[in-house]
């Protein structure tokens, strides 16, 4: 297998493992409802590439009902970072931070949380933190699924070569940002989603698919965790107890 790329076989049984992640969802209702609450706090969630709003139906309801306030992109489908979509993302986040009078979360699905991540280092005083499912930001091997998107990057920034366009990718925004990814994703190759051990940035590792990460039990229990933290109170995941066996162990030793 080529680095950089899943294997054939993860790819051909995306859909049939997303199905089942779909299954278990009644099963975990108890362990979902045990994730910590929110605080009414706006989420704007963002789908990935040629998805719409309606694949984030699940996280968006789950995230209601956990107490905070989601919001869908309202942008049709993703079909890449081309024409004004930056423009009309950045204006989506101003909205919505003056809405509620406060900075926002972004979680991003895939090329979502690209976007996420760069909305954060566009806005930083209006976005709360970041969290990113199965997003290639990191992405450095030239047979990769995700290199087409390095090229839209480049090209729509004339002055950058593809080279310079993957650093900014990879580069974490200055707001917490978490990235939660699965080794047997079968569309990218999860050592291409993983933020950059910092004291502001975490890498929560889940067991399942790609097209599934926005209704796997275990994301949804992660996610609302991670937004539930006070502004300026942010902390790793914390994998003691059950977590240590089903959220793949201790995080990396961080610099003081």
């Amino acid at each position: 297998m080529a680095a950089g790329v899943p294997s054939r076989l993860l790819l051909m049984l995306e859909l049939q493992r997303a199905m089942f992640e779909a299954m278990t969802l009644p099963i975990a209702q108890p362990l979902l409802r045990e994730a910590a609450r929110g605080d009414g706090h706006p989420v704007l969630v963002l789908p990935g590439f040629t998805a719409g709003d309606g694949s984030t139906t699940v996280l968006r309801r789950y995230l209601r009902d956990q107490g905070f306030a989601p919001h869908p992109w309202l942008l049709g489908m993703n079909r890449g970072p081309v024409g004004d979509l930056r423009k009309k993302l950045v204006t989506r986040v101003v909205a919505l931070s003056e809405r509620y009078n406060e900075p926002i979360s972004i979680v991003g699905w895939s090329l979502g949380g690209i976007y996420a991540r760069e909305l954060a280092k566009a806005e930083p005083d209006r976005v709360r933190q970041v969290i990113s499912l199965g997003s290639p930001f990191a992405n450095t091997g030239r047979r990769s699924n995700a290199s087409a998107l390095y090229r839209c990057f480049a090209k729509n920034n004339a002055s950058v070569s593809k080279d310079q366009a993957s650093a900014s990718l990879r580069t974490p925004p200055s707001v917490p940002s978490t990235a939660i990814f699965s080794r047997t994703d079968g569309v990218v190759h999860w050592s291409t989603c993983l933020e950059p051990i910092t004291n502001h940035t975490d890498n929560i590792e889940v067991p399942g698919s790609h097209c599934g990460l926005g209704i796997n039990p275990l994301v949804l229990y992660a996610v609302s965790d991670r937004l539930s933290q006070p502004i300026g109170a942010w902390k790793p995941f914390d994998r003691t107890g059950w977590r240590a066996h089903l959220y793949g162990g201790a995080p990396p030793v961080r610099p003081n």
